[in-house]
């Protein structure tokens, strides 16, 4: 391995959110790892499943969701990244609006990075 590159983590942020905001669940399947735990800010631990679950079944409702990346630090063949979304929407029946950081730790798997593992808080 030659380092992840910061730009790499960057573009799959990106796709990340256009895969949240039309509930692209072939596309979340990928990037998501099946090991998956994210904490919700309501301190609810998240699973790959509960979240693929809830696209399908359409209880993820975006309105809108703004991305800001503020740091990518690279560790191995694991990266961290800290983004702030500005948030509209419903999540889970709950209406969810504001701004949320969120801490991300993407690995690299032979068939590409994949999140491992998460949190956010509203801020």
């Amino acid at each position: 391995m030659h380092g992840i590159q910061k730009s790499a983590i960057t573009e799959l942020e990106e796709r990340l959110v256009d895969y949240i905001k039309t509930s692209d669940t072939d596309q979340l399947d990928k990037v998501l790892h099946d090991d998956l735990l994210f904490i919700a800010p309501n301190g609810t631990v998240v699973t790959k499943a509960m979240d693929m679950a809830s696209h399908k079944a359409g209880d993820m409702i975006v309105h809108s969701l703004v991305l800001k990346i503020e740091q990518i630090s690279t560790i191995g063949d694991t990266a961290i990244s800290i983004t702030v979304y500005e948030t509209n929407g419903v999540m889970l029946g709950q209406s969810i609006q504001g701004k949320f950081r969120y801490i991300r730790v993407w690995q690299e798997f032979p068939d590409g990075f994949k999140v491992i593992g998460g949190s956010c808080c509203k801020i």
